[in-house]
C-alpha cells in the first residue's frame, strides 16, 4: 500500500541530497541530505521516548533550523505536531497541555523551570528543550541516534497536526489536520503559484501557524526549491536578501514596513518572481503603493487554520485589489444566507468552503464540529464575503468578531474574560481598529466600578501575566457605560466609530 505519510510524499519530490535547501541568518548552508538525515534522527529519538503513532508532541520554541527538523521528524514518526505561539504565557499553555494531552513538550530552555512541574502535574511524560540556536536538551539527546529511519506508514486521513484557534466563547478549539489535508493543499499551491526547483523563498514568517510552516515550507519541499531562513522580519536583512530571492510570503505589515523605507523600490526586487500576502487583509492603498514603487503586484490569497488556503489571486491574470481571488482547484467556495442557501453574485453573506483541504473536525468537540458544518458537508467559516461577477472573492467582515493584528488572531472574548476578572472592572468591550503598521490594533473600552481607582499601567501589567503580548490592548479607555442595542448587546460598531485615539 502507498504510504500517505506527508513526509513520504515530500521525500518523493526531494532533489539530490547535495542540493541546497536553506541558508540561515549566519550563512550556514543546509542541504536536502541534511533534511533526510536530521528528520530521521529526530523521528528515532521521539519513538525511543516511548511515543506511539498518534501521540501529540507540543512545541513552543523559537524559530530555528532544528525546529524544522523536529516538525518533519514528528510527522515522519507518525506522531501529531502541536505548535504553540511562543508568546503564550504558562497559564495559556496549561490549557493546551491539559486538552491535547501530549506525550512530550518541547520548550525553550529558559522555561524549563516553569514547565517541568506543570507537566508533572498534568501528566505530560517528557519535557525537552530547544533554543533559537537549535541547542538544548533535545539536541543533546538526538545526537546519539542514527540518520536512518523507515518513515511510519500512515493513511491519508490520519491526524498529522493539531492546531488551536480560540473561539468567540474564549475556549480554544483543537483543529485536526490530516496528512491528506496538508498534502492536497501543498500540491495545489505549488502548481497555482508556479513553484519550481529554481525558486528561492525568503522565509521570514514564524513557524507556529499555517502560513509560515505549512504554506511556505511545504511549497519549498514539494517543489525542491530552497529558502533563506530568517528568525523574523528584520528590515535590513530582508532588503539584503531580496535580490537573492524569487518569492516572498508575508503578512501586510511586512509590506507596509518595506514601503516606509523611502529608498525601497525596484532595485530591491529585481530578481523577484512573486510577492504573496495573507493572514490579514491587505489594504487597497498598500496594494497600489507597492505596485507603483516596485512594479510588482502583490498576490493576495485567503486561508484559515481549519482549511489551509481556499482561494488565490492568479499568478497569471488579473490580481484585484481588495479581493482574495478565485477558488483554488479542488476547493469549492460559496456565499450563503443564514439558511445556507447560496446567494447571487454581489450579495454579502457567510463564506462556506468544501474540499480536500478542509480539516477533519475539532479535537474532542463533536458537537462543535457538527454545528460548524452544514448538512451537505460545507464548512461554515464565520467570515462574511461576496463573490463578484467574475468569481473573485472579497472578505468584508468577520462574523466571529476576530481581530487580526500583525497577522495574528486575537479573539475579543478571551481578552474580555481576563479583563472582567480584574479587581475594579465592571465590564469591558474589546475590538479592533485600523493601525498603520499592524493592520488592526486590539483596543479596550472599560467601565470601572465606582469604588475602585484603576491605572491603565496596572491593568496592562496584569494582562501581560495572563495573555500573550499581541493580545494585550494597545490602547485602553474608560467610559461610564457601554453602548447597547434594544436586546442589550454591546454595540462594538459604535465603539469603533467613536474611537479617536490615533496611533
Amino acid at each position: 500500500m502507498v504510504n500517505a505519510n506527508l513526509y513520504s510524499v515530500l521525500a518523493q519530490q526531494a532533489p539530490a541530497s547535495d542540493v541546497l535547501l536553506l541558508t540561515d541568518i549566519d550563512g550556514h548552508r543546509y542541504y536536502y541530505g541534511d533534511l533526510e538525515r536530521e528528520s530521521a534522527r529526530f523521528a528515532l529519538a521521539l519513538r525511543a521516548l516511548g511515543l506511539e503513532r498518534g501521540d501529540r508532541v507540543t512545541v513552543q520554541i523559537e524559530k530555528s533550523v532544528a525546529n524544522l527538523w523536529l516538525y518533519l521528524g514528528v510527522v515522519r514518526a507518525g506522531l501529531v505536531f502541536h505548535p504553540l505561539n511562543t508568546a503564550y504565557t504558562p497559564e495559556e499553555v496549561r490549557f493546551f497541555l491539559g486538552d491535547a494531552e501530549p506525550g512530550l513538550l518541547v520548550c525553550d530552555p529558559s522555561k524549563l523551570a516553569v514547565y517541568e512541574p506543570l507537566c508533572q502535574e498534568l501528566g505530560v511524560g517528557h519535557v525537552l528543550s530547544l533554543d533559537s540556536a537549535g541547542c538544548g536538551s533535545f539536541t543533546d539527546y538526538v545526537a546519539d541516534f542514527s540518520g536512518e529511519f523507515a518513515t511510519e506508514y500512515c493513511s491519508g486521513g490520519d491526524l498529522a497536526v493539531l492546531l488551536y484557534s480560540s473561539g468567540t466563547t474564549g475556549r480554544p478549539k483543537g483543529i485536526m489536520l490530516s496528512h491528506d489535508n496538508l498534502r492536497s493543499n501543498a500540491e495545489v499551491l505549488v502548481s497555482c503559484w508556479g513553484f519550481t526547483a529554481k525558486d528561492v523563498l525568503l522565509h521570514v514568517l514564524p513557524v507556529f501557524h499555517v502560513h509560515g510552516l505549512f504554506v511556505a515550507v511545504h511549497c519549498v519541499l514539494m517543489s525542491g526549491a530552497s529558502m533563506h531562513w530568517l528568525p523574523a522580519f528584520e528590515l535590513d536583512y530582508v532588503r539584503a536578501l531580496l535580490p537573492a530571492s524569487t518569492v516572498m510570503m508575508g503578512v501586510p505589515t511586512y509590506y507596509t514596513r518595506l514601503l516606509a523605507e523611502p529608498s525601497f523600490g525596484r532595485e530591491d526586487c529585481r530578481n523577484m518572481r512573486v510577492f504573496i500576502s495573507g493572514s490579514a487583509p491587505l489594504l487597497p492603498e498598500t496594494f497600489v503603493h507597492f505596485q507603483e514603487r516596485t512594479g510588482h503586484t502583490i498576490l493576495e490569497r485567503y486561508g484559515l487554520s481549519e482549511t489551509g488556503m481556499n482561494s488565490s489571486n492568479p499568478l497569471h491574470g488579473e490580481r484585484r485589489a481588495g479581493t482574495v481571488g478565485l477558488p483554488l482547484p479542488g476547493t469549492d467556495i460559496r456565499v450563503c444566507d443564514s439558511n445556507h442557501t447560496p446567494l447571487p453574485n454581489g450579495d454579502i453573506g457567510e463564506i462556506e468552503v468544501r474540499g480536500a483541504n478542509v480539516f477533519k473536525g475539532y479535537w474532542r468537540m463533536p458537537e462543535k464540529t457538527a454545528t460548524d458544518f452544514t448538512a451537505d458537508g460545507w464548512f461554515i467559516t464565520g467570515d462574511q464575503g461576496r463573490i463578484d461577477a467574475d468569481g473573485y472573492l472579497s472578505i468584508v467582515g468577520r462574523s466571529k468578531d476576530m481581530v487580526i493584528s500583525g497577522g495574528l488572531n486575537v479573539y475579543p472574548k478571551e481578552v474580555e474574560t481576563v479583563l472582567n476578572d480584574l479587581p475594579g472592572i465592571k465590564e469591558s468591550a474589546v475590538f479592533g481598529v485600523p493601525h498603520p503598521d499592524f493592520g488592526e490594533a486590539v483596543v479596550a473600552t472599560l467601565v470601572a466600578r465606582e469604588d475602585c481607582a484603576l491605572s491603565v499601567d496596572d491593568i496592562r501589567r496584569s494582562l501581560e501575566v495572563q495573555l500573550a503580548k499581541f493580545k494585550v490592548p494597545k490602547r485602553i479607555q474608560f467610559v461610564s457605560d457601554l453602548p447597547r442595542n434594544t436586546m442589550g448587546k454591546v454595540q462594538k460598531n459604535l465603539l469603533r466609530q467613536q474611537w479617536n485615539e490615533p496611533f
